[in-house]
């Protein structure tokens, strides 16, 4: 079987679903890219239960290839894998707090500095349209321009990342930011930081976590004399793989 250490690392990424209580039963997805297409987990059949072999194997022309069907929502984990390269792993659920301001149409705007981890200045609900529909998917690709994160009206949300480990953590922190911004709202309308605001914090997000690796990676291949003083961060386009995934700044 081929990407069997992959399967079971979906299947891992499945279950803490579960677990972290951002999807229950069956409900949700997960997939990751591999050679030719991606793998993807199958629909309807709860997580426990799922064996390596289980897990779907889908071209980039929506053929799938195992003993059961993939999941329902398999369209737009294609699309984005089609537009976004830097897409490596998606999961999609429908964690309470989330789900509970998609169902209002609202997005999660820059109340905190942290909406800034999804990669943009706000974290975006996509319109209502049927799951599994092509009208949802282009839905989906639309806010998510920018951005490695969205909310789906009526649903829940999406998040992707370099590999499973990170998409699942966004969607935690996405979930989280949810959380919080209905607390806010419980005491009255919070002062959204500005578009200035927002955009310190995304350069400063390009040393932060990983980048802040890749950035001491750069320093070291490079004579320090082209390290300019008092320079803490590089260009954000350092760290983009392709122009559409900029933001409109």
């Amino acid at each position: 079987m081929r990407h069997f250490d992959l399967r079971a690392k979906i299947i891992k990424t499945a279950l803490s679903l579960n677990e972290t209580g951002l999807s229950a039963g069956a409900s949700g997805n997960v997939s990751a890219r591999v050679e030719g297409g991606f793998l993807i987990t199958p629909s309807g059949v709860k997580y426990h239960k799922l064996r390596p072999e289980d897990i779907v194997f889908m071209d980039m022309d929506g053929n799938a290839t195992g003993d059961f069907v993939p999941s329902s929502e398999w369209r737009f984990h294609l699309d984005i894998y089609r537009q976004r390269r830097s897409a490596k792993a998606i999961v999609h659920a429908h964690p309470p707090y989330a789900t509970a301001l998609a169902c209002l149409n609202k997005g999660i705007p820059a109340f905190h500095y942290m909406v800034a981890v999804a990669g943009g200045k706000d974290i975006r609900c996509c319109a209502y349209k049927p799951f599994g529909t092509p009208e949802l998917s282009e839905e989906v690709l639309a806010a998510l321009a920018g951005r490695r994160a969205c909310l789906m009206s009526h649903h829940g949300l999406i998040a992707f990342g370099d590999n499973l480990e990170k998409a699942m953590s966004l969607a935690v922190e996405v979930e989280v930011l949810a959380q919080q911004y209905q607390l806010v709202l419980q005491m009255g309308e919070p002062e959204l930081l500005s578009e200035q605001d927002m955009e310190d914090v995304l350069h400063r997000f390009w040393t932060y976590g990983d980048n802040a690796q890749k950035v001491e990676n750069e320093k070291r291949r490079k004579p320090r004399k082209t390290w300019k003083s008092g320079i803490t961060y590089p260009k954000r386009s350092t760290f983009y793989k392709r122009p559409e995934e900029k933001d409109s700044l």
